[in-house]
C-alpha cells in the first residue's frame, strides 16, 4: 500500500463519518480514529503503521503529489465572514502535515498575494511521515490571502488559502 492509497483511505474514512476503521495485511497494519466519537466539531485521524520484519519493504523516497486541493465556496473561518469574502473560494487541505509555502528554505514561495495561478498549478508543499505532498489548484483565479503561516502544521479540510475566481 503505497501513501497515495492510505490518504485516499483517510479521505474516505474522514468524509464517510465513520469513528474507526482498521486495515490489517501482511506488510502493514493501520487504524484510523476520527472524532466522529465525540460530540467536538473536529475530527482527528490517526494513522498507524507497523511494518512486519519478516517482509522487508523499501518505503518510496520521492515525493508524492496530492492532485487537487479540497475547494469550496465557503469563507475562512479565519475571515471576518463578511459578504465580500464570501465570493472567494477557499482552498483547503486534503491531509495531515505541515504546511510549506516554498519547495525549500533558500527558494521563493509558489505563490504570492495578488498572484495569478491556473488549475494545476502548486500551490504549497504539506509534509506527510517524511513525504512532501505538492497540493495543486482545482482552481484558476487571483490569490487574495495566504491562512496559514509558513511551517506550520494543518489539519485535513483546514482552509490554506483565499482564491478570486473572477
Amino acid at each position: 500500500m503505497d501513501i497515495k492509497e492510505i490518504q485516499s483511505l483517510i479521505k474516505f474514512v474522514a468524509k464517510s463519518g465513520a469513528s474507526e476503521v482498521k486495515l490489517e495485511t501482511d506488510e502493514i497494519k493501520i487504524t484510523i480514529r476520527t472524532g466522529a466519537f465525540n460530540t467536538q466539531p473536529e475530527s482527528t485521524t490517526y494513522v498507524q503503521q507497523i511494518p512486519v520484519s519478516a517482509a522487508p519493504a523499501a518505503p518510496s523516497l520521492a515525493p508524492a503529489p496530492v492532485s487537487g486541493a479540497e475547494a469550496t465556496p465557503e469563507a475562512s473561518a479565519d475571515t471576518s465572514g463578511t459578504d465580500e469574502d464570501s465570493k472567494y473560494i477557499t482552498i483547503k487541505s486534503p491531509i495531515i502535515g505541515t504546511f510549506y509555502r516554498k519547495p525549500s528554505p533558500d527558494k521563493p514561495p509558489f505563490v504570492e498575494v495578488g498572484a495569478n495561478i491556473s488549475q494545476g498549478d502548486v500551490l504549497c508543499v504539506i509534509e506527510a511521515m517524511k513525504l512532501f505532498n505538492d497540493i495543486e489548484s482545482e482552481v484558476s483565479g487571483k490569490i487574495i490571502k495566504v491562512l496559514v503561516e509558513d511551517s506550520s502544521p494543518v489539519e485535513f479540510d483546514q482552509p490554506l488559502f483565499l482564491v478570486d475566481p473572477s
